[in-house]
């Protein structure tokens, strides 16, 4: 499988993640052959939240159970987390306080001394910025963690970010699929204010990460707009972009999710592909499709399909 280099990390992380966001309710022969074949076909980064589960921390825990990691096995893989979501009382907490004891929580679970990745879960409207610094400093001091991100943000709120906070923020973890494409349609039709898509609801979040080495992350690579299912294998809603998927699936010998994922990774800007399957034939299929290179024709004819107006 492909790798990527996060600017100034020195980590080579596979280009698929493996998402650990729904094995609360797996059992420990399960969640071993999720993680056994993401292993086996290369992945070497693992996707945690502290709010994954039931109740905190859960699947986190329930990760470090069932693998029971040596040391070594630990040191192979590059594992992140993400803090700021205050499930019970459904707001956004980014206090250095909150931040810490979420850490040292997702530790815990995941019996591990340190985070290779934290990263902010979705924007704070009350962030304030030296109290994240004050966060990453103490944590980055104390080793708990090494490197730091954000997701869901915008280069403004990054930006504003980075007046207090020196660690440089690596990973911008967003939702992306070819169905919901908008981080790189609106691109295509600036100007055009007869087309809905030419609005721009990302402020231009991929060419600034570009610019600013920051690695893109995609989550939901599968799901069509926001918690809307997945569009593959629907042929009702995305008829046209299935049949574009299906002939080139055969085409290239694969599975239509190794299209789906191919199609992520073919866009220059550095991505990954963060699956939440729980299934290991998935998950193996979509890594096949980190080894195909999509051409040009190719590319643009999944985002039109998609509905997408190539002008």
């Amino acid at each position: 499988m492909r790798t990527t280099t996060l600017a100034s990390t020195g980590l080579t992380p596979s280009a698929v993640v493996l998402g650990m966001m729904r094995i609360a309710d797996k059992s420990d022969d399960e969640i071993r052959a999720l993680v056994r074949a993401g292993i086996e076909s290369g992945v070497n980064h693992i996707d945690h939240a502290d709010i994954y589960g039931h109740v905190e921390h859960q699947c986190e825990e329930r990760f470090a159970t069932a693998l029971n990691l040596t040391p070594s096995e630990r040191d192979g893989l590059i594992i992140q987390s993400k803090c700021g979501i205050n499930a019970a009382g459904n707001y956004f907490d980014f206090s250095a306080e909150r931040i810490i004891g979420q850490v040292e929580g997702s530790l815990q679970a995941l019996r591990t001394d340190r985070l290779d990745l934290l990263l902010l879960h979705r924007p704070d409207a009350l962030v304030e910025p030296e109290e994240v610094a004050r966060a990453f400093d103490t944590l980055e001091q104390q080793g708990k963690v090494r490197y730091f991100g954000v997701s869901n943000h915008t280069p403004g709120q990054i930006e504003l970010l980075k007046t207090a906070v020196r660690q440089p923020l690596v990973v911008n973890q967003m939702q992306h699929s070819i169905a919901h494409a908008s981080l790189v349609a609106a691109g295509l039709a600036p100007n055009m204010e007869s087309l809905p898509q030419s609005v721009d609801r990302d402020n231009d979040t991929i060419n600034y990460c570009r610019m600013a080495n920051v690695t893109l992350q995609a989550w939901s690579p599968f799901q069509a707009g926001f918690f809307q299912g997945s569009f593959l294998g629907d042929y009702d809603r995305y008829g046209a972009l299935n049949g574009v998927i299906d002939r080139l699936a055969n085409s290239y010998g694969v599975a239509p999710v190794s299209i789906a994922t191919a199609w992520i990774l073919r866009h220059p800007a550095s991505w990954q592909v963060v699956l939440g399957t729980t299934t290991p034939d998935r998950v193996r299929d979509a890594c096949r499709g980190a080894d195909i290179t999509l051409t040009r024709p190719e590319w643009y004819e999944l985002l039109k399909a998609a509905g997408y107006t190539i002008p």
